[in-house]
């Protein structure tokens, strides 16, 4: 082989063409033309190969051993040989360079577009005739596809068709007595109405006695139901016991429950005058419990009046109990921020009395203020808090003897002698040449009382521990001080 076929050398067969090379002439050797084909094969030295100008063992004419213009195929070269010229395909194209060598397109897939298969040194649609009737195709990865599109079933290779939408249900893979339905491609199992149990082994009756039911409800045709459709017309289902209904007539019916109840009156005109109001359908006495304990109920109209005894106070709508003193200021009927306390008016009776709280001011029937000041410190030094109100202690100069000078200092009131005068600034200031000035006065006091005396007392042993000599009019000049 190697020896006949120098195309199939081992430094050829490692690049494109060596291997389409000696392919060609391998497929020459196995249809037995073997000799031709070594005749009409040469290898070329340069890296092409053709076919020699030799048919048959004929040598063609001279004049046409020399490379022309169409000499060779289209996409053929064509180069001298030793003896003869040699027609070689172009790189990268395939075909009979006598005739025409056509373009290699690829060789695997990786030389394709990922939508493209290489099929026969071709990239093509790899999806042509791949894929069944009705079925889509994509290409992935140079791979076709199959599937069926949306609301298709089958076999996508083969053929698509239309797909049923109750096919999960045909047939059902249901049990007895039950309902399948396709919900998602899937099929669903539910038992028909009265009946229970699993869909999937087969349902049957709900109920066949009132012990297959719960205790508030009963066996009807096959069904647990509510026992209350046993009530009458305008009736109603208190309760359920022992699988039964315990029907009442509602306020204001009367009759047979089981069978229909009938209201008592439908207008107040229809009520007798001790129960004269028309209440759902029943007539009865407004005033009935309309009121609080101990209280007195009068009708004006059909409205209930609540009301307390003369004797008794309290809610009248809650309870009602005797009058009490503590009652009188309740609520407080005194001014604002006044204080309220049971008491006596002159007759006697009883009545409250109202008075302002300490430290507050004002009239306590209407209202009472919050006084200036309760302290002699809460006022400046020349005011006393006098009332719960600063003023001036030497108001009125009442607070001196006669002759004497008022002066306020840290809020008390401080009496002075004039200059020329001398003598008890509480009591009497007397000029110096006055005929009082000569005589000496001493102020005591004796038994909680002041008293004068011209001259002093005698030091008894009985006299009082709280006598004490105030001052001489001559001598020393009399101050006091007086707060009221």
């Amino acid at each position: 082989m190697k020896a006949r076929f120098p195309l199939c050398d081992t430094h050829r067969r490692t690049s494109m063409e060596g291997k389409l090379m000696c392919l060609a002439s391998l497929a020459l050797l196995a249809f037995g033309h073997s000799v031709d084909a070594q005749r009409y094969y040469n290898y070329n030295p340069h890296g092409y190969y053709g076919r020699n100008l030799y048919e048959h063992g004929r040598s063609i004419s001279d004049e046409l051993v020399k490379c022309g213009p169409s000499t060779c195929g289209v996409g053929a070269h064509c180069t001298h040989g030793s003896v003869r010229p040699v027609c070689a395909c172009l790189p990268g194209y395939s075909g009979d360079p006598l005739s025409q060598c056509v373009k290699i397109e690829c060789v695997d897939n990786s030389e394709c577009r990922g939508h493209q298969s290489c099929v026969n040194q071709h990239c093509i649609n790899p999806c042509e005739g791949a894929c069944g009737v009705h079925a889509n195709c994509e290409v992935r990865q140079h791979v076709p596809v199959c599937s069926c599109p949306a609301g298709y079933t089958g076999n996508p290779f083969t053929a698509c068709r239309i797909a049923d939408p109750e096919e999960a249900c045909h047939p059902s893979p249901c049990g007895q007595n039950t309902k399948c339905h396709v919900a998602n491609n899937q099929a669903i199992c539910t038992c028909l109405p009265g009946y229970r149990g699993s869909p999937l082994n087969g349902c049957r009756h709900e109920c066949d006695s009132d012990s297959d039911c719960g205790t508030q409800q009963s066996c009807r045709d096959f069904k647990c139901v509510s026992p209350c459709k046993d009530c009458g017309v305008n009736a109603d289902c208190e309760t359920v016991a022992a699988h039964r209904a315990v029907c009442k007539c509602p306020r204001g019916y009367h009759g047979d429950p089981y069978r229909i109840c009938t209201a008592e009156c439908s207008s107040d005109s229809e009520c007798p005058s001790y129960k004269p109001a028309c209440v759902y359908n029943a007539c009865i006495n407004p005033c009935t419990n309309a009121c609080g304990v101990n209280a007195d109920c009068n009708l004006r109209g059909l409205t209930p009046v609540c009301s307390c005894p003369k004797t008794m106070t309290g809610d009248p709508f809650t309870f009602c109990r005797p009058f009490e003193a503590r009652d009188l200021c309740e609520p407080n009927p005194c001014g604002t921020n006044a204080k309220c306390t049971p008491g006596h008016d002159r007759t006697g009776a009883e009545r409250p009395v109202c008075t302002c709280p300490a430290g507050y001011i004002g009239n306590a029937l209407s209202a009472c203020e919050k006084g200036e000041c309760e302290l002699d410190s809460q006022c400046p030094d020349h005011l006393a808090c006098v009332g719960y109100q600063c003023v001036d202690p030497c108001l009125g100069n009442t607070q001196c003897g006669s002759g004497a000078v008022c002066m306020a200092r840290r809020h008390i009131a401080v009496c002075t002698c004039p200059g020329d005068h001398h003598g008890d600034a509480l009591v009497n200031c007397y000029q110096s040449h006055s005929e009082a000035a000569s005589t000496r006065y001493y102020r005591y006091k004796r038994n909680g009382n002041f008293t004068e005396s011209v001259e002093p007392p005698a030091m008894k042993t009985d006299l009082p521990s709280d006598t004490a000599k105030v001052e001489s009019t001559d001598k020393v000049e009399s101050t006091a001080e007086k707060k009221e």
